[in-house]
């Protein structure tokens, strides 16, 4: 069955092909970096290619779960390896934002490759552990520690990877002897179909060890997104930034007040009293523990320091008749003296 596009547009066949030369190009490039524009711009164009070779191949049901590899027509079996090579053209994206995205999506076309190819008898292999509808090969021995290697699993892993390798290179050997008979036209039917079944072969091989190293992959980068997680974790609402409390003198009462406030510049004062009642109106007094002007102190003080206070208390109120007879006379100083008065220095 030929496979055609719609009028004017490109055939199946021309998709596949550009497809499969990009794919080519990029394998064969030089340049020094996956991620320059030359490179990602041949990424995108085969993609495009692909993607609406495999949506045609689609829309025209070239392969069924009801029919056998004999029944497919040998020019029609080289549309099998579209997922396989979309897989591979998704993996050559380098958008790190994304890599997550782009790995998923090569292991789904991986994957489907796989399940195509075992649905009409190509190749013996296991689909990988963890797929829908496969089971995890287990070990016949007694139940063991999560935590201790499965030395049989990964015995029979590297077993299969060595069988893998081998046939991949006798699988090799076939295609170039057989790709320059293809190429020309000189090959007969069965040698075409031959050809076809070869090269599937091989990316069946190649599937499944790029679906294992996505897999490895994948493990890391889901760790290292649970880390970041973990690391900004759920945040409390901010603390409300408190006011700064402008700077004044603390005074014991109106006396000391009027001794401090006076001159020019000063600070502002405020005696006790004051600055509790404005505490209290900010709500911050009862939850420092202060109690009313007067009242009890919330803790008694320490032995021996009574004493002490009262002394303190005596020099304080002596300090404060001293310090009211200095204002008064400065009060009366000021009203006989106007301010800039003896200040010549500077003056003709």
């Amino acid at each position: 069955m030929m496979a055609e596009a719609g009028a004017g547009g490109p055939r199946l066949p021309e998709l596949l092909a550009l497809g499969r030369r990009l794919w080519d190009e990029l394998e064969a490039s030089t340049e020094p970096s996956s991620g320059a524009p030359a490179v990602q711009e041949k990424v995108r164009q085969g993609l495009d290619a692909l993607q609406r070779a495999a949506a045609m191949v689609a829309q025209l049901e070239l392969f069924s779960e009801n029919e056998e590899l004999d029944e497919i027509a040998s020019s029609d079996l080289k549309f099998m390896l579209l997922p396989a090579l979309l897989g591979a053209m998704t993996l050559k994206q380098v958008d790190l934002s994304r890599r997550r995205e782009h790995l998923e999506s090569a292991r789904e076309h991986f994957l489907r490759f796989l399940k195509l190819c075992r649905n009409y008898g190509l190749g013996s292999f296991q689909l990988p552990p963890g797929t829908s509808g496969q089971e995890e090969p287990r070990s016949p021995s007694a139940p063991r520690d999560p935590a201790e290697p499965n030395l049989v699993a990964m015995a029979m892993s590297r077993t299969a990877k060595i069988e893998r390798y081998k046939q991949k290179k006798e699988l090799e050997n076939k295609l170039a002897s057989l790709s320059s008979a293809v190429e020309s036209g000189t090959a007969d039917e069965d040698q075409i179909r031959e050809f076809y079944i070869l090269q599937i072969q091989k990316w069946i091989s190649t599937s499944l060890e790029e679906i294992e190293s996505i897999d490895q992959e994948l493990v890391i980068l889901r760790s290292r997104d649970a880390a970041r997680q973990s690391a900004a974790g759920p945040r409390g609402p901010p603390r409300a930034a408190r006011t700064p409390m402008k700077p004044f003198i603390l005074t014991r009462n109106a006396a000391q007040a009027r001794v401090f406030g006076a001159g020019y510049p000063g600070l502002p004062t405020m005696t006790v009293d004051d600055w509790y009642e404005q505490r209290r109106k900010q709500g911050i007094a009862s939850q420092q523990g202060f109690g009313e002007p007067g009242s009890p102190p919330c803790s008694s003080p320490p032995a021996g320091a009574s004493d002490e206070l009262q002394k303190q208390e005596s020099e304080e109120e002596d300090d404060d008749e001293e310090a009211l007879q200095k204002a008064r006379d400065w009060d009366d100083w000021k009203d006989t003296h106007p301010r800039g008065y003896g200040n010549r220095h500077n003056m003709g």
